[in-house]
């Protein structure tokens, strides 16, 4: 039972390491970086501005000059991992 309990964990954990590697790579690894010298830097955005901007950037309803990157970059994301995403965020102060 505690592999089991163990193993979902890192499972868990590998999923989110995975959703933030992306943004990383333009944001930064505390996402203290404007990425690509255009965003705002969202290090410190508290969940739910985060998760209104990821959702919007969706559904295009959200964004400026990074909206069609963006747009793509979470196409794929499921809300809970918009939710993951945004805890991450709001972690790095």
């Amino acid at each position: 039972m505690k592999k089991i309990v163990l193993g979902t964990l890192i499972a868990a954990a590998s999923v989110m390491a995975a959703n933030w590697a992306a943004c990383a790579s333009c944001h930064g690894a505390k996402a203290e970086k404007k990425a690509l010298g255009k965003s705002h830097v969202i290090a410190g955005w508290d969940e739910a501005k985060t998760i209104k901007a990821l959702k919007g950037y969706k559904d295009g309803s959200y964004g400026g000059a990074m909206k069609g990157v963006m747009k793509g970059q979470v196409a794929r994301l499921s809300d809970a991992d918009i939710e993951d995403l945004a805890k991450k965020i709001a972690s790095f102060k």
